[in-house]
């Protein structure tokens, strides 16, 4: 860990008592001197209790969608160095340590690439891959960028994008808010391989393929009329 730099690992959960636990203890073991955070979005299971008892500092953030609790969290939350992960231990803690160098070597944001791992080259969500295949291309197109995987869930950004970053985004739409953000505004954006992995038995997911990949898609002509006005008022007259 870097000498006097302080880090946060964020992680937004909504009914993930199965695994929030051992998330937590695995960023506690890896990340020894780090803050963990827990934002539970109105749950109604146990996971505040079980992510206290591992020792995470829990808050509640009441008002769903993933991108209202980052909001808030952002807003919270002051460190040098934010790790943002899902609750479902889908993504392994000892890749962290990747994510955070790439972040000391001089990026302001590190994409976790899920696509380059066994999960996603045997194609175990079909969906899922074209889906994120088709919101890469329309974004790597648009920013002349080379971004794999724009919907990661697992991230690392230091605070001057923490601070800079003005999230607009209500639910999982968020992430490819997060790299549209990072490119348009020139931010240093680089990825790292991470692996994926299934949720255990009897976890479930929030993500709906179809209604939140709408979403996405809205999201992202949104953004990008939002950021054609905005060069066009820039322009002189």
């Amino acid at each position: 860990m870097t000498a006097n730099q302080t880090t946060a690992v964020l992680i937004p959960c909504l009914n993930e008592e199965k695994t929030i636990g051992k998330v937590v203890e695995d960023f506690r073991r890896e990340l020894p001197d780090a803050q963990i955070y827990v934002y539970d979005n109105a749950s109604d299971d146990r996971t505040s209790e079980i992510a206290a008892a591992a020792g995470a500092i829990v808050r509640l953030a009441p008002e769903r969608g993933k991108g209202n609790v980052l909001r808030r969290m952002l807003r919270d939350i002051d460190a040098d160095r934010y790790v943002l992960v899902d609750g479902d231990d889908t993504y392994p803690a000892q890749d962290v340590h990747a994510l955070l160098d790439s972040l000391d070597n001089g990026w302001d944001m590190v994409v976790g690439d899920r696509l380059s791992s066994t999960y996603f080259t045997e194609n175990k969500r079909p969906f899922h891959n074209s889906g994120n295949r088709l919101v890469r291309s329309v974004i790597n197109h648009t920013f002349h960028a080379q971004i794999r995987d724009v919907m990661s869930g697992y991230r690392a950004f230091n605070n001057l994008f923490a601070k800079s970053y003005a999230v607009m985004a209500n639910g999982f739409e968020i992430e490819t808010e997060m790299t549209i953000f990072a490119l348009d505004h020139k931010i240093r954006v680089t990825e790292v391989p991470v692996q994926y992995r299934d949720r255990i038995e009897g976890s479930e997911s929030k993500l709906s393929t179809f209604s939140d990949g709408a979403k996405v898609l809205n999201m992202i002509s949104g953004s990008f009329t939002r950021t054609a006005r905005c060069r066009s008022s820039a322009q002189p007259a």
